[in-house]
């Protein structure tokens, strides 16, 4: 799905990872100019994670910082 936020289309995407969703976002601004926001968190349902994705790019759309995720997943040690 295609969101429009100031004339810029913003692109959510939810990956299912396991049982976790991870929420992604890609920019393509009215120039054409594309911008990737990478993977933006995981989350534990799939409209989480797409609300998520649509704050976060219109958030940088709008030259504001982005939400931090509600939280992080780092590296697992023994």
């Amino acid at each position: 799905m295609i969101v429009y936020y100031h004339g810029v289309a913003i692109q959510p995407t939810i990956a299912r990872v396991g049982r976790s969703f991870v929420a992604t976002a890609s920019i393509q601004e009215e120039d054409g100019h594309a911008t990737s926001l990478g993977t933006l968190g995981v989350f534990a349902n799939e409209s989480s994670a797409f609300g998520f994705a649509v704050r976060c790019a219109s958030a940088f759309v709008d030259g504001e910082d982005m939400p931090l995720p509600p939280f992080q997943v780092g590296p697992v040690t023994a």
